[in-house]
């Protein structure tokens, strides 16, 4: 029985239904001279009769590299992520490599175990959105010369760091907010151990601060995305009602939405069809596909021996008004925003 009846076929045998040496074979598959044209071309018809295949990872390994990275985020059906990862794929190819993807679903182990079966695959780098604090498992790696990059939140080696204006995001949102005329601004967040989330309450609280107005834990709720709508009309039935809402990510501004809350509103994160309700939703945005591309740019870097002590990039967020963000606060005597 030949090699290629046992599966896939090898150079051996392109010699054998060639009629020449392996080393031959070797010359015309990897493009060097002191080959005949007559014999190349006897060599390409049996590479083309058996549909040999060259071994790209045993020729990339022998150079030190594998020709692939690794991307760990939270979770590739979220629009943000995806549209992150797919800027990543598209350097990887640029630079001729492959990639591997991975949801964590905000669990650590999950991340773990993802990112340490990237590294038994050889990958040469890492880009890694950290469902928690604790990297040191990675030190091995990074030591035996895998390239890592954090994106979206810091993780817990230093190591390159881009992340997205969150803070600053925040406080522009809810200033924007306060100069149309609101003084009670909910705010609706993420798990507040989220890096992120974390950012942008500050920024919320930043904001209030800086306008000279106490902030009323009564008017924070923080937590899973689908309990958004049902802490803002507890909020709304309360003696005093928010007259405005931030919200923290696209997840919770769509729980809010799917409640029937169509309160004065600017939410973190733009999102699909956000300019075709009415009103279109006054967003902060980001760009999810320039965190990625930086990121990735940033690992490859790295990869090509790129020294130095660690970067940390933050890319600006930018306020997109479309009518939600801009409404006044409801007249004396009136019903407060919220339904309908």
């Amino acid at each position: 029985m030949t090699d290629s009846a046992r599966g896939r076929p090898t150079m051996k045998d392109v010699a054998t239904a060639a009629g020449v040496a392996l080393k031959t074979v070797s010359r015309v598959v990897n493009e060097e001279p002191g080959v005949t044209p007559a014999t190349a071309r006897r060599v390409l018809a049996a590479i083309e009769r058996l549909g040999y295949r060259r071994n790209e990872s045993a020729r990339l390994l022998r150079r030190g590299r594998t020709a692939t990275i690794g991307l760990v985020i939270e979770d590739l059906g979220d629009p943000f992520y995806s549209g992150m990862g797919r800027a990543v794929e598209q350097v990887a190819l640029a630079h001729g490599s492959l990639m591997f993807s991975g949801s964590s679903g905000e669990d650590p182990r999950r991340e773990r175990d993802l990112l340490l079966a990237f590294c038994a695959r050889r990958v040469d780098g890492l880009v890694i959105v950290p469902a928690g604090p604790d990297h040191g498992y990675l030190r091995p790696e990074l030591d035996a010369g895998v390239a890592a990059v954090f994106a979206d939140r810091p993780g817990g080696l230093d190591a390159d760091t881009v992340l997205c204006a969150n803070a600053a995001g925040a406080y522009a949102g809810v200033t924007h907010l306060l100069r149309h005329g609101h003084r009670r601004v909910a705010f609706l967040g993420d798990d507040p151990a989220i890096f992120t989330a974390a950012e942008r309450l500050s920024g919320y609280r930043r904001a209030l601060a800086d306008a000279g107005l106490g902030a009323d834990a009564s008017l924070v709720a923080m937590g899973p995305p689908e309990r958004a709508g049902a802490a803002l009309s507890a909020m709304l039935a309360g003696g005093d009602p928010p007259t405005a809402v931030f919200t923290g990510n696209s997840r919770i501004t769509v729980a809010v939405l799917r409640a029937g809350h169509r309160p004065p509103m600017v939410a973190f994160d733009d999102f699909e069809l956000a300019d075709l309700l009415v009103p279109g939703v006054t967003v902060v945005a980001q760009d999810p596909m320039g965190l990625g591309r930086t990121a990735a740019e940033l690992l490859f870097e790295r990869i090509a021996g790129g020294r130095g002590p660690a970067r940390r990039i933050e890319l600006p967020t930018r306020l997109v008004p479309r009518g939600s963000g801009e409404l006044p606060p409801p007249a004396p005597g009136t019903a407060g925003p919220g339904h309908g």
